[in-house]
This record gives C-alpha cells, sequence and structure tokens, in this order.
C-alpha cells in the first residue's frame, strides 16, 4: 500500500502507459479511500480494463439528491492529452478535499466519475506519436469508437465493440446528469446533435436539439474557462470556431456518435471537448495542456447543478421508476424517465419553468418553478412530485427506449419544432415506407 501511495504522490508530466496508469489509480485509492472508489467497467478486445476513477463523499454508491458526472478521455487511442489532464484532474481534487472549500464542496455534493481511457489499446497501439493520424485511433478491431453507438437518426450498421458496450451498460447502470468526452485534434467544444435530419435543421446545416440553450451553454462554459478556447483561432486559418464553441453537424456529420447517445437514451448531456490541435504532442507540452485546462474541468463539472431534481413518490412515500418528468415545450423524443429511486435531474439555464410529471395511466401533475442559477451553491432547485392516487403496485413496470433512429418523430414530441415541419416529416415517414 505505502509503494501505491507513493506511486499516487509522484505523479509528473509524461505519458502514463497501461500499468503505469493503473498503478497510479490504485495508488490514489490507497491513499484516499474514503474519497475514491476504483473499478473496471469491462475490458477491452486486448483484454484491458477499462478503467474508472470515482470521486465523491459516496464513493461507491449513489446518494439521493447527488448528481452523477463524468469525464471520458482517450476514446481516440492516437488522441491522448484528455488521458494525462485526467491523471492530474484526479491528483488536483484529491490533494485539494479538505483544504480548498470550492474543491470540498464540490466533492461534497457531486459524485465524479474519471475514466482516463476508453481504447487503451489503440493509445498502446501507436507506437510512433503523430500530430494528425495513426491507425491506433482505432480499437484493436480497426473500429471507430466514436461511430460505433446506436444513433438517433439512421440505422449504424457498425458491429457494437466491447469497449463501447461497457460504456452503454454503465450509463445504463448509473443516472448520470451531465459528461464530456475529450478528443485531439482542434481546438473547440462541440455540441449535440453530430447527426440530423430535416426535421433537426439539417438542411441549413445546424442540427438543434430541445436543449439547444442548455448546450451552447455548457460548450460557452468550458471555452470561456480555458486559457485559449474561447478566442476561437482553431489550428489553421481554414478552421474558425466564434466563442471556440460549435454545433457538431455544423461542424461535420457524425453516425454513431458518443454524445448524441448519452443524450438521447442516458438522459445525460455531454459534449466533446477538443483540447490540441496535435492529436499526440510531445510529453514536454503537457504541463502546459494541464495549466489551460484546469480552471476549465472544474467549472464545466459544477453545471451539472443546473436546473431542478426531485423525487416522483406514490400516496404512501415511496419513490415511483420510470415516471416521465421533462419541462413542457422541451419533450425529449425519448421521454426523460425516474429511476430507481424515483429521482429524475433536468438541466436547465435560470428562468421560469412548467415541470410536467407523468405516472403511466394517471393524470399529469404540472407545477411551475423559478429555477435561479445554484451552481454556486452546489445544488440544483429542489422539486418533488407526490401522486396520492398512485399505490407502489406501479413500481413493477419496466420502460426502455428502443435502439432505433427515434428523430424522425421529433415534431410531435418536440414544441421546440415549427409547425411547418410536419411535411418533412411526413415526407421522411413516406420516404422510409418506400425504402
Amino acid at each position: 500500500i505505502l509503494c501505491l501511495a507513493a506511486a499516487a504522490a509522484a505523479l509528473d508530466f509524461r505519458y502514463h502507459h497501461t500499468e503505469e496508469l493503473e498503478q497510479y489509480l490504485r495508488g490514489v485509492h490507497a491513499a484516499h479511500p474514503s474519497l475514491t472508489h476504483l473499478h473496471s467497467i469491462g475490458r477491452s478486445v486486448e483484454g484491458r480494463d477499462l478503467w474508472v476513477l470515482v470521486l465523491g463523499r459516496f464513493p461507491t454508491h449513489h446518494k439521493i439528491g447527488i448528481p452523477e458526472f463524468k469525464y471520458v478521455a482517450n476514446m481516440h487511442g492516437d488522441e491522448t492529452v484528455g488521458r494525462e489532464i485526467l491523471l492530474h484532474l484526479i491528483d488536483f481534487l484529491v490533494s485539494s478535499y479538505g483544504r480548498d472549500p470550492v474543491i470540498t464542496r464540490l466533492l461534497n455534493n457531486t459524485r465524479i466519475h474519471i475514466m482516463p481511457t476508453m481504447n487503451p489499446d489503440g493509445f498502446e497501439a501507436t507506437k510512433v506519436p503523430d500530430c494528425y493520424y495513426t491507425r491506433g485511433r482505432y480499437n484493436r478491431n480497426g473500429e471507430d469508437l466514436n461511430r460505433n453507438f446506436p444513433d438517433a437518426f439512421e440505422n449504424n450498421s457498425a458491429s457494437i465493440q466491447p469497449e463501447t458496450r461497457a460504456v452503454m451498460d454503465w450509463i445504463k447502470n448509473e443516472t448520470f446528469v451531465l459528461s464530456a468526452n475529450l478528443h485531439g485534434g482542434a481546438l473547440v467544444a462541440s455540441y449535440t446533435f453530430d447527426n440530423g435530419n430535416p426535421v433537426t435543421g439539417s438542411l441549413k446545416g445546424y442540427s438543434r436539439s430541445p436543449d439547444d440553450d442548455v448546450f451552447i451553454h455548457l460548450a460557452k462554459t468550458y471555452s470561456s474557462n480555458h486559457a485559449s478556447m474561447h478566442k476561437g483561432t482553431g489550428c489553421d486559418s481554414r478552421q474558425t470556431f466564434p466563442e471556440g464553441i460549435t454545433n457538431g453537424y455544423s461542424w461535420y456529420q457524425l453516425e454513431g456518435g458518443m454524445q448524441d447517445y448519452n443524450y438521447v437514451w442516458g438522459q445525460c448531456f455531454e459534449i466533446t471537448l477538443e483540447l490540441s490541435c496535435c492529436k499526440y504532442p510531445p510529453a514536454d507540452q503537457l504541463e502546459k495542456f494541464w495549466r489551460d485546462n484546469k480552471v476549465a474541468l472544474i467549472e464545466y463539472i459544477k453545471q451539472v447543478h443546473l436546473g431542478v431534481k426531485g423525487q416522483v413518490t406514490d400516496k404512501n412515500g415511496n419513490p415511483i421508476p420510470n415516471a416521465i418528468v421533462e419541462a413542457k415545450g422541451r419533450a425529449h423524443v425519448c421521454p426523460y424517465r425516474t429511476n430507481e429511486q424515483g429521482e429524475y435531474f433536468l438541466l436547465l439555464l435560470p428562468g421560469t419553468y412548467v415541470i410536467n410529471a407523468t405516472v403511466p395511466g394517471f393524470k399529469s401533475m404540472l407545477k411551475t418553478v423559478e429555477i435561479p442559477d445554484n451552481t454556486g451553491n452546489f445544488s440544483a432547485l429542489k422539486q418533488d412530485f407526490s401522486f396520492p392516487e398512485v399505490s407502489d403496485q406501479i413500481r413493477s413496470r419496466v420502460v426502455s427506449c428502443p435502439k432505433t433512429p427515434l428523430y424522425q418523430e421529433l415534431a410531435r414530441a418536440s414544441a421546440a419544432v415549427k409547425p411547418t415541419i410536419h411535411i418533412l416529416v411526413l415526407m421522411t415517414t413516406m420516404l422510409v415506407i418506400f425504402k
């Protein structure tokens, strides 16, 4: 244990291969057993563990009212900056807990999951680092993991990989509220949707989600707190990003991306952070990358406390799982539902909203809420719903959303879509039928 703790204390600015990364994570957990929980969510094609370190006051399990946050890096094995800065983020969090009041409150009120590498095989396969491209981008089966998830707009024919399946199960088993996916090769914060159709605005070169305002805020939160991302200059004269952000589809269309999957099927808002123009830069630049991203990484985590949260219960105070809870005017095609504890979390910007709670077979309950900016208080507004007509028999109902393209029906699901779009929806549906 002493050796592991010493290894944890000796984190330096260089690239850590699989054994060193595992040793470091084990050392952190050994040195901070009450603040951290280390586990593997699965294995890569070559059998390497997909390690996740969880940090918080209750690291081993979900606690009612405390939101779940995650960072995932190194999804493309040759995009390496995120992998290393997440190790330094871990080091910063555990060393600041109990000393820095902001970090202490953050960890006391947030359960933070950190996966330094989603593609360890690709990282180890990158023998000659390159700024632009290597075969290590892909997993051992030659698949791009950020094209490997179910897609909300079209059938994704890619075979689901072990790394992808592990993350999908992870998302299913946790109540993630907010996430970011760390990449390299550009300098920008990209947000949902990555794919689209005429219903979401693809004909105008922008694919808009029902929560577009929240996604823009999230992307700007990161870019504005980054040392240079907010300048929007990109990596060359051909590529500029105003304020350092972009809608994913506006940048380039992507099928089977992880951020869209999180949002549609995981009820988790995720953005993609491109952190370096060079995919695999020299190790002597890592310290600067950490300095450039340190504040942004922390400020982004705080956004998990935006909006409103609460529980839905029956007449006896028992939690009701699978109740639909959404803000009026921004319904999702895969309705956002309560977890096993009857909890919901909705990320919303400050303002007035009508929250609609629905238990199938019973009359919906509407409540108007005035949502403040509570990120500085590390707690979203609390609004519970109690259904006096509902007995605990409703708890046996299990609802899942199909893994098929869904967004051809966005017009009927979201009030954000204009009535004139219905013709486009009808045309799209007819084309699908004829095909």
